[in-house]
């Protein structure tokens, strides 16, 4: 059995606890309209062109994103990063894209990935049918869940898909006693406006469980807009620029009623 990963970030610090390895996982069903890696969508492998200058020369060359990874492979890169994790309380990310379209590739590493007592994480967006939810638990230590819009027609326009599917796995995740960190993206002028805020406070607030550890907000940034030049892909975020330090901390103290530690960035 393989996976197709189209990235491997090592020494991650802002996937999880600890140092990390992070995999990024290829196929998403959503297409939010910030997303960062827009390489991670398609489900298949897809050809981008290179462009490497020295001086005044270019160079051009096709190569594949995405590689195919057995779980043997997954488990000696991890081997060779242990030590980090030991002395650091890191583990092993599977982020992407959404790591639950591959689901059963997923159970497979992170149950070997358990069994040598690695800790583990799972970085999803939510869509994705309880049955695979149910079938990676007991070997998650860790779900990294992301809330973007309340609103289900706002939902829709934004990243293509309904959110109740989101909202029930939530609720799923929460009763579980899986640890969890929620993870809210801040788009100025998409989901930073206060119905939304007051919305997915009070959707924690409803849904509290003493395993949620943190709640994250993620500031836009644009960072990722060069990559969608690189893949001929349009960038639909115009000059929408990143909150600043000020908003963000507003923010901050807003979710800190929760109850629960909040925390800007990753």
């Amino acid at each position: 059995m393989k996976g197709l990963i189209f990235s491997i970030k090592k020494y991650a610090i802002h996937d999880g606890p600890g140092i990390r390895v992070t995999f990024f996982m290829k196929g998403c069903p959503m297409s939010c309209w910030w997303c960062h890696n827009p390489e991670g969508i398609s489900p298949d492998k897809i050809m981008v062109e290179r462009v490497d200058r020295i001086g005044e020369k270019e160079f051009r060359k096709m190569e594949p994103v995405g590689k195919d990874y057995s779980v043997d492979q997954i488990m000696e890169i991890a081997g060779r990063e242990s030590v980090f994790f030991e002395h650091s309380g890191g583990g092993v990310t599977f982020s992407g894209g959404e790591p639950m379209l591959q689901a059963e590739f997923l159970k497979e590493s992170l149950s070997a990935l358990r069994n040598l007592g690695y800790h583990t994480a799972v970085d999803t967006s939510g869509f994705a049918s309880p049955e695979s939810y149910n079938e990676v638990l007991p070997f998650t230590s860790l779900f990294l869940y992301d809330l973007k819009l309340m609103d289900d027609r706002m939902h829709q326009e934004y990243t293509g898909v309904s959110n109740s599917l989101v909202m029930n796995n939530y609720r799923m995740l929460a009763g579980s006693g899986v640890d969890i960190i929620v993870r809210v993206p801040v788009i100025p002028g998409f989901n930073d406006d206060e119905h939304n805020l007051k919305s997915v406070s009070q959707f924690i607030s409803d849904n509290m469980t003493p395993n949620l550890l943190r709640v994250d907000l993620l500031p836009f940034h644009r960072i990722g807009s060069s990559k969608y030049r690189r893949f001929g892909l349009p960038y639909r975020m115009g000059e929408t620029i990143q909150p600043s330090q000020e908003r963000m901390i507003e923010l901050s103290n807003y979710f800190s009623g929760l109850g629960v530690k909040v925390k800007i960035g990753g």
